[in-house]
């Protein structure tokens, strides 16, 4: 049934306030066993079903308002921004009022959810949100060619099975009633093979390891396989030698000498490709620096070699990983302290970055300044902070941040604005829209500024003095100075552009 005045609505969310004030007011400690598993019983029903209420609310604001209306980029910031709630969680809120909530045709008229059966048994309380997960996941994986009456009676038979079993029991089912469609399905066709290409990696693990997936097109599979043939050979790339063959054929005891596995030699040829790939100078420039390797660092660290650099991608790297890189290709590194180098004060005489300015900021920021952002600093722009360029701002290194090109055009007068904390790091303002005390700071980026103390009536450093040089030149750098080292910003290179 539904509520058809914006009052009554109101008066219901009111009353359910009032209800759950009440639940939760009420004292436990005299009820029997029987009465509480009844408790339970009816509150995992409710909670069953006030989602699709929820979905419903998500859909009809998305007819009655934009995303840059409520002052964000996308809806998928809406929700995270005023609801402090991950991206993940706002974009599975989002699928799912897109397939559970009613839909309108483009004349006004009403129209049945995208997955029907499963917004009815949602709304009834008769299936949890993991077998919602379940159901639209397994709906996700029908075959092109299955039509729109078979895809519905799938949908149904699964939320049939889901009323009765449990999440796994539901997803072992659905994926027999997968293969039982057809188990040898249609020819698979270039359309199929595109749309499934991939390749995609993990996060980076406690010991530095990163996990990569990939689904290769017949094209990528044969490049790769070609290129493996040559540099994963036995011999061939091999890091235990003293001097890897990375070109020619690899000696007899070279190749006697080579232990590894097929999986690490192919590993290893990976490396050496990308390496050459690198040193080769042709690959051009992104976002007006040279395709390259760009890693942060402290004074401390570089000198103790003991310490990690950070890659413009956020990927963490040992110390004499870092020094052996910059014997392969020309490399930045950035390196935090008193130290002094390229001029960064541009002041009025550019709009633009400098290059040694982009360096800087990568280093410094490691991508998108805004809170929540996770664009790496590869798909950004440089941002005049405190005062648009327009408005009489300078370009110098203390007055510019990183930002994407969503995020940097949504700083204006009426939507979020930006400033320089003292400790030199870009505070966002929301909109009132999404006003709700977050956090202005974005640390996902540097999540070392976390385990960063609070000043004790310390003077904050003004200035985040840097170096960029390459990598082979670290034992270049001047000495430390008596004062504490700045701490490290993340990496990766932004745009030519200052916004």
């Amino acid at each position: 049934m539904y509520v058809r005045s914006m009052s009554e609505v109101q008066r219901a969310v009111a009353g359910l306030r009032a209800a759950v004030d009440a639940v939760l007011a009420c004292g436990l400690d005299r009820s029997t066993a029987g009465e509480v598993v009844e408790l339970l019983d009816e509150l995992e029903s409710a909670g069953c079903r006030l989602p699709a209420a929820q979905h419903r609310a998500l859909a009809r604001l998305q007819v009655e308002t934009s995303a840059l209306q409520m002052g964000a980029k996308n809806w998928k910031d809406v929700l995270a921004i005023r609801y402090r709630i991950s991206g993940s969680e706002a974009n599975r809120r989002l699928s799912e009022a897109a397939l559970l909530a009613p839909r309108q045709s483009m004349t006004g008229e009403p129209l049945p959810p995208v997955l029907p059966a499963t917004a009815a048994a949602q709304a009834e309380g008769r299936i949890t949100p993991e077998h919602v997960e379940v159901i639209r996941k397994a709906v996700k994986k029908l075959p092109a060619f299955v039509d729109a009456a078979t895809a519905e009676q799938f949908e149904a038979e699964v939320v049939r099975i889901a009323r009765g079993a449990g999440p796994k029991a539901t997803d072992d089912a659905a994926e027999l009633e997968l293969f039982l469609l057809d188990q040898d399905g249609p020819e698979p066709d270039d359309a199929e093979r595109v749309r499934k290409r991939s390749l995609t990696k993990s996060r980076q693990g406690r010991d530095a390891m990163t996990a990569w997936r990939a689904e290769l097109t017949p094209e990528a599979a044969a490049v790769w396989e070609a290129i493996f043939a040559k540099y994963a050979a036995p011999g061939m790339c091999n890091p235990d030698d003293p001097e890897p063959c990375t070109s020619g054929t690899p000696s007899q005891a070279q190749i006697d000498s080579d232990h590894r596995s097929l999986a690490q030699r192919q590993h290893d040829a990976l490396v050496a490709v990308g390496r050459i790939a690198l040193m080769s100078g042709e690959l051009g420039q992104l976002n007006g620096l040279p395709v390259t390797v760009i890693v942060r660092t402290t004074l401390q660290d570089l000198e103790s070699r003991a310490g990690i650099g950070t890659t413009g991608g956020g990927t963490r790297l040992p110390i004499k990983d870092v020094i052996r890189m910059g014997a392969h290709a020309s490399h930045y590194l950035a390196v935090f302290d008193r130290a002094t180098g390229s001029a960064l004060d541009l002041f009025r005489a550019r709009r633009t970055a400098s290059a040694a300015q982009r360096v800087m900021l990568i280093a410094r920021d490691g991508g998108c300044t805004k809170p929540g952002c996770p664009v790496g600093a590869c798909g950004c722009q440089v941002h005049h902070v405190t005062q648009d360029w327009a408005d009489g701002g300078l370009t110098n290194i203390d007055d510019l941040g990183l930002a994407c090109p969503p995020d940097n055009r949504a700083v204006a007068p009426s939507g979020w604005s930006t400033s320089m904390s003292p400790r030199h790091e870009v505070e966002w303002t929301p909109p009132p829209n999404l006003d709700t005390g977050q956090a202005k700071v974005n640390t996902h980026h540097t999540p070392e500024r976390l385990l960063r103390p609070e000043d004790d009536g310390e003077e904050v450093r003004n200035s985040a003095d840097a170096q960029a040089n390459p990598v082979g030149d670290a034992e270049a750098c001047p000495s430390p100075s008596t004062s504490d080292p700045s701490e490290p910003g993340g990496p990766a290179p932004p745009d030519n552009e200052a916004a």
